[in-house]
């Protein structure tokens, strides 16, 4: 079988709260990973700002954007300019006082491929994301480019098997989480290893148990949080891909930026899936009780 891979770039960076500032370090790397050969450019989540849901702020919503807006034509220029597909992360304003964690997909073309609003919404100290967005209402549905198939999900989706299954099942050839995700700073070490290295492990099962590639992209270094009621965020970077069987292609450092490219195998699920057959054997007669909250 031939081996059909995909040049991808995974762009880790911080953020500061100089909007257009992020934007013009954003671009400045896309325009590198293009040269470096890269097709497919995955950004973190929340990208063009700080993490503003570490508090709870109505003002804090005039963040948000139409979409389309200034802020998406921005990226569906730098798609076209460098002819590449890239995967951006907005905070989405749908109407007024209704809004969404938004990825967008952007066409070599600089057309809107699609669009994906985060399905699961976290609410814990630092993460206040409840008060901000609505729980996404698009399903989980591959987006098609030019590249493949892309089944799109935000963060806190990365923790649910569901989610990754469901894109899997819908054809997805490839799973993609833009990430902003770190410890608290007063946990000690050991609790920040376990936190992340579940991270890691329960994205590497979805590879596995899916038959598919991952990719996480996730922000680092340090936000405070401007309420000061808690010690902050200090995002752990770790941006990884994995391959089907869950095997480790390049990983980020946890305390620097770093533009990671690589090439994601994508016919070699077709054997993966063959060797395990998980697909196959899903005992879907007796799966009702999952639309259970519990049982």
């Amino acid at each position: 079988m031939n081996d059909k891979t995909l040049k991808i770039a995974l762009l880790q960076q911080k953020n500061t709260g100089d909007r257009e500032g992020n934007r013009l370090r954003i671009a400045d790397t896309i325009r590198r990973a293009a040269a470096d050969g890269a097709r497919l450019i995955v950004n973190r989540e929340l990208h063009d700002t700080l993490y503003f849901c570490q508090t709870e702020n109505v003002d804090l919503c005039d963040l948000a954007t139409p979409i389309p807006s200034e802020a998406t034509d921005f990226y569906a220029g730098m798609a076209r300019e460098c002819s590449v597909v890239i995967v951006g992360s907005f905070f989405e304003k749908r109407a007024p006082g209704l809004y969404h964690n938004t990825a967008v997909v952007f066409e070599t073309d600089g057309s809107i491929a699609g669009t994906y609003r985060k399905m699961h919404i976290p609410d814990d100290p630092g993460f206040y994301e409840k008060f901000y967005f609505a729980p996404g209402d698009l399903g989980f549905r591959p987006i098609d480019t030019s590249v493949g198939r892309l089944g799109v999900l935000v963060c806190w989706d990365q923790w649910y098997p569901e989610a990754a299954r469901l894109m899997a099942l819908a054809g997805a050839e490839i799973l993609i989480y833009p990430t902003a995700i770190g410890w608290n700073p007063d946990d000690d070490e050991a609790e920040q290893a376990r936190q992340r290295d579940a991270w890691i492990t329960v994205q590497r099962g979805h590879a596995v148990a899916n038959g598919l590639p991952v990719v996480a992209v996730n922000r680092v270094g340090f936000e405070a949080d401007p309420s000061g009621s808690t010690a902050g965020i200090q995002f752990w970077g770790s941006s990884f891909a994995a391959g089907p069987q869950g095997e480790i292609l390049v990983e980020a450092p946890t305390d620097s930026e770093a533009t990671l490219i690589t090439e994601i195998p994508l016919t070699r699920s077709e054997e993966v899936r063959r060797w395990w057959p998980f697909l196959r054997d899903r005992r879907i007669d007796a799966y009702s009780d999952l639309s259970k909250r519990f049982l």
